[in-house]
């Protein structure tokens, strides 16, 4: 009898750590993990996205997705078999359009595909694997640079030819929605001091490298959210709401080193030494590894922006 249920519990065993190493081993979804620098064929232009897929338990894949514009939506469901890569995602802005529809293949380590979008178009799309960005080493600051002189816009220009942007008393405004404007010299790690006003109600951004935005937005007595004061957009929420009402001047001085962000909001550390993800919606570009310009936003309301100084890395 002894001998009978020692050998009745060895074969259970035997067969309860088959179907366990059967249930546990890992699904062929490995290929397509991670981050992805997407380039979308719109057209009439060349733009930006940025696509993360990731485990969700043990075998369902989940992931994010940032378009041309907008906010990092989630993924609730990422299809991969035999190398291709699908998903859908419901419109962003209007509930009347269709649900946008991914269809890639991952083949040597890039992805390639099609993009159905809610406007009813399909857009081809490229895709490689974004870089870490980590640092071996901490910093060393070089000298501080005066982006904006004061006296006129040298130094930068704006996205398109249509531009609002003037000087007047050392202050850089746009008084109504229209073109953005960067820099002309590009940057790698930095730190960044600069200040702006807005009026009730309006919205624009500091995007880092010109793909990262830190909102600025009239948020007021709000509760912080990554889409408002100090956020960066759609991925990373401040601690606090540090925003002054609309019409004072604000401040931020922000670090970014590699993927590294700190942001200080008005005197306040509101994000501190966070991981930034991807690029933004209205990203200049996708091409994360390389230097790029400081951007400010000017087609989202009137605004203004004073006192821009940075202090790159050497």
């Amino acid at each position: 009898m002894k001998k009978s249920f020692l050998l009745l519990s060895s074969l259970l065993c035997l067969i309860s750590s088959a179907s366990f190493s059967q249930s546990h081993d890992p699904a062929p979804t490995a290929a397509a993990i991670g981050r992805w620098d997407l380039t979308v064929d719109m057209g009439d232009k060349i733009a930006p996205s940025w696509l993360e897929v990731k485990l969700s338990g043990i075998k369902t894949l989940v992931g994010y997705f940032v378009a041309d514009g907008g906010s990092a939506r989630p993924i609730a469901k990422v299809n991969f078999n035999d190398g291709k890569v699908s998903f859908s995602i419901p419109p962003q802005w209007d509930r009347s359009d269709k649900d946008m529809v991914f269809e890639g293949t991952l083949k040597d380590d890039k992805l390639s595909g099609t993009i159905n979008a809610s406007n009813g178009k399909t857009y081809t799309f490229t895709g490689v694997r974004a870089p870490l960005l980590h640092r071996e080493k901490a910093p060393v600051w070089g000298a501080p640079i005066k982006l904006f002189n004061g006296k006129d816009l040298k130094g930068w220009h704006t996205q398109k030819a249509d531009n609002q942007w003037f000087v007047q008393d050392g202050i850089m405004k746009s008084p109504r929605s229209g073109s953005n404007i960067m820099t002309d010299q590009k940057f790698t790690d930095f730190k960044l001091h600069i200040e702006f006003r807005y009026p009730k109600g309006s919205n624009s951004g500091v995007y880092l490298r010109g793909r990262y935005e830190v909102q600025v937005e009239d948020s007021y007595g709000q509760e912080p959210s990554s889409t408002l004061f100090s956020g960066v957009y759609g991925f990373l929420t401040p601690n606090q709401m540090a925003a002054h009402p609309a019409g004072e001047w604000q401040i931020y001085d922000i670090t970014l080193v590699g993927r590294t962000v700190t942001v200080v909001a008005n005197g306040k550390e509101v994000i501190c030494k966070q991981l930034i993800p991807g690029i933004t919606g209205g990203a200049l570009d996708s091409n994360e590894g390389e230097p790029g310009p400081i951007f400010l936003q000017g087609d989202h309301g009137p605004v203004e922006y004073r006192n821009i100084i940075i202090t790159p890395a050497k």
